[in-house]
């Protein structure tokens, strides 16, 4: 668990290889991260405090990370998010930016690119 003064980044990812590996270049830049693999698991956590950010796969097993952040918004959660997705399309893109969002990244997408907005997010 979270010592009360550090915060962490929430990733959602319903492909275990993927949050591994985001898991790890967090972890090499200073960042802990709380893994969940499906939206379920985020939404029954519930302490988003401790969140920095929360790196969130647009097509979950469960649902999808966009009606997820819309669902948390109606709840008061204003954690900012990083939307990941293998199946880009520009309904898809545009429904994210529309919804709010540091960055949106398609899959394979580059270490840079991850960390950048979770600096702007850590720093804000």
């Amino acid at each position: 668990m979270l010592e009360r003064n550090r915060k962490a980044v929430f990733l959602v990812d319903d492909d275990p290889s993927m949050l591994n590996g985001m898991r790890r270049l967090l972890r090499q830049h200073g960042y802990d991260t709380v893994p969940f693999e499906n939206a379920k698991a985020l939404r029954e956590h519930g302490d988003f405090d401790q969140a920095i950010c929360i790196v969130l796969d647009v097509n979950l097993g469960d649902g999808s990370g966009i009606d997820l952040r819309h669902q948390l918004a109606e709840q008061g959660v204003a954690v900012p998010v990083i939307y990941i997705t293998g199946n880009d399309s520009h309904a898809t893109r545009m429904a994210a930016l529309a919804s709010g969002c540091l960055a949106y990244l398609t899959k394979p997408f580059t270490a840079k690119s991850l960390i950048e907005p979770i600096e702007r997010a850590a720093a804000a």
